[in-house]
């Protein structure tokens, strides 16, 4: 994990990550990391199967990671002004 991003940062890639992910794979992120659920009741409430669920959740672990390896957004209008300030 990237430690220059600040606490903002930090939430905002995770936010971003979540929405990004496939619906299934986030609902059970979800319901094991804020519902304290396991593999076992996942599988029976979704009709998977507990490797089923392993798998979809380090999917969402492995995506969660990769967002934060990105490296940050300037903006446009940052990245305009420097290449106008280059060209002079």
């Amino acid at each position: 994990m990237r430690e220059d991003l600040t606490d903002a940062e930090m939430l905002a890639r995770l936010e971003r990550a979540v929405r990004r992910m496939p619906r299934l794979q986030r609902d059970i992120f979800l319901a094991i990391r804020l519902d304290d659920m396991g593999y076992p009741e996942i599988a029976e409430r979704t009709g998977l199967s507990e490797r089923e669920v392993e798998r979809h959740f380090a999917q969402s672990l492995i995506s969660i990671a990769r967002a934060f390896d990105e490296p940050r957004c300037e903006p446009i209008w940052k990245q305009l002004f420097r290449w106008l300030m280059d060209g002079k």
